[in-house]
Order: C-alpha cells, then sequence, then structure tokens
C-alpha cells in the first residue's frame, strides 16, 4: 500500500541537523517483544493507517544544490513495504535468544537508505525466551527526540482489553502550592532559590566547559582504552533485562522518592558491583588483590550524559489525533544535555546509594543545564554549522563514560496492531560512548536495556545481572529497615 504525495518541504531544525554529523551518526533502536506470531500484512496496513501520516514518517532527507547544502524535509511518496523487512531465518535454530540479539546487532552496522524516509521495522517471528516474536524498529534520531518518538510509537498501540481505547501512561504531577507560605518568608525563600538556581547554572556550565577543553572521565573498564576509540561506528551489542517495577516503587515509597532517584540508586550500586569486579581481575593479574578491601580507585571520576527534552511532551492522544487527521504540530529534537555525576563505590549501607542518586538529582533540578546547552548548540551549529557542532559534541560525550536515561511507559497491557505486547526496550547508538543504560517501565515491569560496544565490554550480560541483584539488595534492605523499626515500635 502507498501513502498518497504531499508537497511539502521544511528545513531541519539545528539540532536534527547535529544528528547527521560525520561523528555523531546517531539512530533509536526499539525492541518490542510480542506475545504472539506477527502477522506482516496487518502490521503494515496499520502503519499505512497511523504512523505513515505523519510527516517526518513520510519525508525524505534531502540537500539543497545550493553552496550552504541545506537539509530539508520533504514529503513523498511512501512504500510501507520499502520499510517493513521480514528476513529469512532457520526455524531450527539452536538459539533463538542468540540469532535475535546478533541479528539486532548487525542493524547497528547496516547503513541507512536516504533515498526513502528515515525508519524502517523489522519483523524476526522468532520464538525467544521472553516473547513469540520481535519486532525491531530503527528510526534515525534527526526524526525526534527519544521520548516523543516512544511516544508517538504508543500512540499507534492500542489496549488490550479495549482495543479502541489508547494507551494510559502516568502523568507528572507537580507540587502544589501553598498559600501560606506568602509574606517575607516566601519572598526570602524565592530570593534563596533562585540564588541556588543561577550559581548551580553556572557551575554546570563551568564543568561543560572543563570538559570540552580538558576533563575527561578517570579510564575504567566501561569507557574503553582513551577518549579517541571510535564507539560510534563499532557495531553495538543490546541486550536487555526485565525486574519487578513494583519492588522499584516499594523502595521508592520507603525512601520518600521518585522512580528516577531509585533507578539511578541501582544503577550506581550495579556499575559500583561491575566495575569492583573488573578492577579486582585486573588487581590479580599484577598479584596485588586483597579480598578483604575495595578493588576500585579511592578517587573515580565517572558520568554519565542525560538528554532532556525542553519541549513538553505531546500527549498520546494528541498523536493519535495528529496521524489520524494528517495535520502538523510542533516536532523534532528540542533537547539540552545534563552531565550527572555517578558516586561509584562499595557502601556498607545499600540505601547510600538511593539517598546519593535523590542528593544527585536534586541538584540537577534547581539548575537550567539542559537550556543553556541547547541554547549554545543552536548557537554554534548556526554560526559554524552542524560538523563543528557535531565535532564539538562529540569531543564533549567521549570524555564521558556513558549515556543514561529513562522513559515511563503504559500501566496497562497493550497490542500493536492486534498484537500483545510482552515488553518494550529502547535504546539508541552513534555516540562516542561504549554505554548506554536505558530504562522502559511497561505495565508492572522495569526493562533496563544496555547498549554496549562489544569491544570495551564483553560481558553486558553480567553488568545487567548485577543491575538487576543491586535492586534486590536494596529492596531487602529497605524491607529489614521497616522490620527493625516495627520491633523498636
Amino acid at each position: 500500500m502507498v501513502n498518497g504525495e504531499v508537497s511539502a518541504v521544511e528545513a531541519l531544525s539545528p539540532a536534527a541537523r547535529l544528528f547527521h554529523a560525520p561523528r555523531f551518526n546517531c539512530h533509536i533502536i526499539a525492541i518490542i517483544g510480542c506475545r504472539t506470531s506477527i502477522n506482516p500484512s496487518v502490521i503494515k496496513q496499520g502503519l499505512n493507517l497511523t504512523l505513515l501520516n505523519h510527516p517526518r514518517f513520510s519525508s525524505k532527507l534531502v540537500m539543497d544544490d545550493k553552496k550552504d547544502a541545506k537539509m530539508k524535509w520533504t514529503r513523498s511518496t511512501v512504500n510501507v513495504d520499502d520499510h517493513v523487512i521480514v528476513p529469512d531465518y532457520d526455524p531450527e535454530m539452536e538459539n533463538p535468544d542468540q540469532f535475535v540479539e546478533d541479528y539486532i546487532s548487525y542493524m547497528t552496522t547496516m547503513p541507512m537508505d536516504f533515498s526513502k524516509p528515515l525508519w524502517e521495522l523489522h519483523l524476526l517471528n522468532v520464538k525467544s525466551s521472553e516473547a513469540e516474536a520481535t519486532g525491531v524498529f530503527r528510526i534515525h534520531h534527526s526524526l525526534g527526540d527519544g521520548a516523543s518518538l516512544i511516544s508517538l510509537l504508543l500512540a499507534c498501540t492500542r489496549k488490550t482489553s479495549d482495543p479502541e481505547a489508547l494507551p494510559s501512561v502516568p502523568e507528572h504531577k507537580g507540587k502544589g502550592s501553598s498559600g501560606g507560605g506568602r509574606g517575607f518568608w516566601w519572598l526570602f525563600l524565592a530570593i534563596w532559590w533562585a540564588i541556588r538556581l543561577i550559581w548551580n547554572t553556572i557551575m554546570d556550565l563551568l564543568v561543560f566547559v572543563a570538559t570540552l577543553l580538558f576533563l575527561k572521565d578517570t579510564e575504567n573498564p566501561l569507557k574503553g582504552e582513551s577518549a579517541g576509540d571510535d564507539h560510534e561506528h563499532a557495531p553495538k551489542r543490546i541486550v536487555h533485562r526485565n525486574v519487578s517495577l513494583d519492588d522499584i516503587k516499594l523502595v521508592k515509597k520507603a525512601m520518600n522518592m521518585t522512580v528516577n532517584d531509585v533507578v539511578l540508586g541501582i544503577t550506581q550500586a550495579g556499575l559500583s558491583r561491575y566495575l569492583n569486579r573488573s578492577y579486582g581481575e585486573i588487581k590479580i593479574e599484577h598479584e596485588q588483590q586483597n579480598q578483604n578491601s575495595s578493588s576500585l580507585p579511592k578517587s573515580m571520576r565517572f558520568r554519565a550524559t542525560v538528554l532532556v527534552g525542553l519541549r513538553p511532551t505531546k500527549g498520546i492522544q494528541e498523536l493519535a489525533d495528529m496521524m489520524a487527521k494528517e495535520s502538523k504540530g510542533r516536532w523534532g529534537n528540542c533537547i539540552g544535555y545534563v552531565l550527572i555525576p555517578f558516586k561509584i563505590g562499595l557502601e556498607k549501607d545499600p540505601l547510600d546509594y538511593v539517598r546519593k542518586a535523590k542528593a544527585t538529582i536534586d541538584r540537577k533540578k534547581l539548575s537550567l543545564e539542559a537550556f543553556c546547552t541547547y541554547s549554545i548548540a543552536q548557537l554554534v551549529i548556526n554560526i559554524f554549522g552542524f560538523k563543528v557542532g557535531g565535532t564539538i559534541a562529540k569531543r564533549v560525550l567521549s570524555r564521558i563514560t556513558m549515556a543514561f536515561s529513562n522513559v515511563v511507559g503504559p500501566l496497562e497491557d497493550i497490542s500493536f496492531y492486534g498484537h500483545p505486547i510482552a515488553f518494550v526496550a529502547p535504546t539508541v547508538y552513534g555516540q562516542p560512548q561504549a554505554l548506554t543504560i536505558h530504562y522502559q517501565s511497561y505495565v508492572n515491569k522495569m526493562t533496563i536495556v544496555l547498549a554496549v560496544d562489544p569491544n570495551v565490554i564483553s560481558d553486558p550480560h553480567q553488568l545487567c545481572a548485577d543491575i538487576q541483584e543491586s535492586l534486590t539488595i536494596i529492596k531487602d534492605a529497605v524491607l529489614q529497615k521497616k522490620l527493625i523499626i516495627n520491633d523498636v515500635v
């Protein structure tokens, strides 16, 4: 089936152009595990009625013939058969899980075809340990930021219990203001808040500039040998593991924190376990291992980049309406960078990992770092071009160990064009880092997704296991603390 041709031209935003820089060519992968085998004809019909009505998914990237060679989106005729790929495979294969993992890794080495809109969907009717079949979207990052694209894909789904209803996702609830805080103290607190905001923003920008010029993370087993390693062009190994969202919420409630606080805390704990083991193996090779001491460096700089969307993400209903009516709306990459310091170390009290994570996130919330880095990137790209912008972005990111993100998902089971979904596991590749960790919630589970450079991290499944084990340890510490309090009472 073919989507009707529409005459429309739109210039790429500065951020979208950045994702086409020679050393910053980024793509989003979204793995969808289904509880039933996938019918390609049904999927194609559904895509024609929804996703292909979105301007970005029915537009090709073209270059002007002029000297400045500006990039533009041009609406074009789309043949869905060119975008939905159903590979051949051996039905008698010994290890289906490994086949799916290897196939997705192979996808990260395949160049995108720029003669058509920059997205594709691979359908693997291979029964694995977690799903009857797997669909894998590959979307160029210039089509939109990760959160918006995931929301758009969710707008193509429906509740399994009600095939006509869109999925529901948790809404962010802002803290309401209290009328009793007015007067002198309210003014004092507002001034103090503004001073801290300005101070934190200045300090964050100084760290950003220092990172651009000279400040690097400590060399470690997750970062590779040097900042110059070609991680963005290396094939990626993408693995995932499901953990209990209820366990995360239990810790959240007991510690009076947010899900983001807990997720960052268990990640710090898991990375600390993994790195301690890795450094221990290095020391054993040099006959320096003391079994009773930490193997981690005493002072370790370890940071993650987090992309923050600055434009309010459209609701799923709004995106569904946009596709149904083929209407235009504000869309694109409006994102800034935030550099998050990770506390790597062995804590005597496992709950200290989440306490320190909360302190870090609370501090970063009181800063305009994301807005400032976005504005700086726009200015650089508009003045010097996206190649210079890409070079600067690569220089900053290559000095930082990893990328990190967390996206909220549906509250109930959903189906993708009639195919019930078992899990959703999105990630990104193409940035100059050997490790990306992404969290995606879905009903009562949280999926941990790792995208790694296998030349640097040869055992990503072990890192997944360490993060999962860290959640168990922290949850058990919370339950033990409750028992002690109850005994005292």
